[in-house]
């Protein structure tokens, strides 16, 4: 690895740091879905990337897109609800957006990224300001292109997605929810932060803490 790509070491430690902060704000997660969802979005989860984990450890991938696919079968096939299907399909686009490279620069990152949101996007069918995880999503995968054109370090760039995901997630508290279970309530679900927007935003976090940017 250079010092302005990543590897497949990124993804893994990646993929490992997202374990660990999921697991550490797993009831965090399950109180804020219990308050607007099923409430089963932390113990879901916690569930799929404590399976990514053993994968990990028995079939270490070879290149970034390995990985994962490998993640993204993993959750798929373990995590019930929404979040299987919508983290899966992420990770399965990112995945594909990244080819054969073992190399990641800004550019495919930036890409990566797209790919992953426009892939949950397709499966979830929601839109910016319907209180979801694309509330996240798209400013981080706009900061990311906008880091990415201007030359930034493929650090930065994840840095610059992850503050973006995080401030998103924030924003998600005042609205009104449109898609999911939290859009019976109405009026009801305002002043209650997205979940899935919430769990977003730590895992691009950790993804920029794998790749070298400061917490």
């Amino acid at each position: 690895m250079t010092d302005s790509s990543l590897d497949t070491a990124w993804a893994v430690d990646w993929l490992r740091r997202s374990a660990a902060v999921v697991s550490e704000n797993r009831m965090a997660l399950i109180e804020l879905d219990r308050a607007i969802g099923d409430g089963d979005h932390g113990e879901n989860l916690d569930r799929g990337f404590s399976a990514i984990l053993e994968k990990l450890d028995s079939e270490p991938p070879l290149t970034p897109a390995a990985t994962f696919k490998l993640a993204a079968m993993t959750l798929m096939s373990k995590v019930g609800g929404a979040a299987g299907p919508l983290y899966g399909t992420a990770f399965l686009r990112m995945g594909t957006a990244m080819g054969e490279a073992v190399e990641i620069d800004s550019a495919l990152l930036a890409a990566g990224l797209a790919a992953a949101r426009d892939g949950v996007v397709a499966r979830g069918k929601a839109e910016v300001g319907d209180k979801t995880m694309i509330d996240a999503w798209t400013p981080a995968v706009d900061a990311a292109i906008s880091a990415a054109d201007a030359g930034a370090s493929p650090a930065a760039v994840l840095a610059a997605a992850a503050a973006a995901a995080e401030s998103g997630a924030v924003a998600t508290d005042p609205l009104i929810a449109h898609k999911g279970r939290a859009s019976y309530l109405g009026e009801r679900a305002i002043g209650h932060r997205d979940p899935g927007a919430a769990s977003s935003a730590m895992i691009l976090r950790a993804a920029a803490q794998a790749g070298g940017a400061s917490a």
